[in-house]
C-alpha cells in the first residue's frame, strides 16, 4: 500500500466552513481532519476544535491551516503519519508547513533551477514535488515513490543494522590484533615457597669398624 486510504479524501476535503453545530463559538471554523476515521471508509468531513473534544477525543486528528488562501499542514504533525519524502516545505510565521494541493502560478520562466515534476511549478530546493497531492499524482504515474513510513522505517534501521555490524567487526579485528601480541602458552609459575623451615641435624659419622 503505497498511499493510506485517508488522504485522498483528505486532499478533496473543504477546510475552513462554519461548523453547523457551534457556529456561535468562538473556533468554530473547521480545520480539523479525522485520520482514524477517515480510515476505516467513514465520509471525509472537517470539523471544528469543539467536535474534536466531543467526538475524536482519543483519535488520530491534524488541524488544517492556511497560508495565502491555500490549505498547508505543519511538517511536525503531519510527518508522524506519513512519508513526506521528496515534497517541498516552507517556513510560514515561524511553522515549517507543507500545501495539501498544487496551486496555480504563471508560466515558469527560463532559469528556474528545480520545478515540480507534475505541475511545474518552480520550487525553492532540489524537491520532486510542491505539494502532497502532486506527489500523489507522481505515485500513481510512476510508482518510484510511496507515502507509507514502513518502507522509510526498514531502510532506516537496515542502514543502522549495517553500522552496527561494521561496528562489530572492527570491535572483532582490535581484539584479534591484541591478542596476536600475547603469549600463547602463560609462563609456568614458580613453585610457592615453603611454609617451614627445615633445621639441620648434627653430623654424625659412621662407626669405626673392628
Amino acid at each position: 500500500m503505497l498511499v493510506p486510504p485517508w488522504l485522498e479524501p483528505l486532499l478533496t476535503t473543504s477546510f475552513f466552513t462554519v461548523c453547523r453545530t457551534h457556529g456561535d463559538a468562538a473556533r468554530s471554523e473547521c480545520n480539523m481532519y479525522c485520520l482514524d476515521c477517515n480510515n476505516n471508509g467513514g465520509g471525509a468531513t472537517a470539523f471544528c476544535f469543539y467536535c474534536r473534544s466531543s467526538r475524536h477525543k482519543d483519535h488520530q486528528v491534524i488541524q488544517i491551516r492556511r497560508s495565502s488562501y491555500h490549505d498547508v499542514v505543519r511538517v511536525s504533525e503531519i510527518q508522524k503519519v506519513l512519508d513526506i519524502s521528496g515534497v517541498q516545505t516552507y517556513v510560514i510565521n515561524s511553522a515549517r508547513v507543507l500545501f495539501l494541493n498544487e496551486r496555480p502560478q504563471p508560466k515558469t520562466g527560463k532559469g528556474v533551477a528545480h520545478i515540480c515534476e507534475i505541475c511545474g511549478r518552480s520550487l525553492l530546493d532540489p524537491f520532486r514535488f510542491c505539494s502532497l497531492g502532486c506527489k500523489l499524482v507522481g505515485i500513481k504515474r510512476n510508482g518510484d515513490a510511496n507515502f507509507t513510513l514502513e518502507g522509510k522505517n526498514e531502510e532506516e534501521m537496515g542502514r543502522r543494522e549495517g553500522i552496527s555490524s561494521r561496528r562489530g567487526l572492527l570491535r572483532e579485528e582490535e581484539e584479534l590484533r591484541e591478542g596476536s601480541h600475547q603469549d600463547i602458552y602463560p609462563p609456568t609459575p614458580s613453585p610457592p615457597p615453603s611454609s617451614a623451615r627445615r633445621r639441620k641435624g648434627i653430623p654424625h659419622r659412621a662407626p669405626f669398624g673392628s
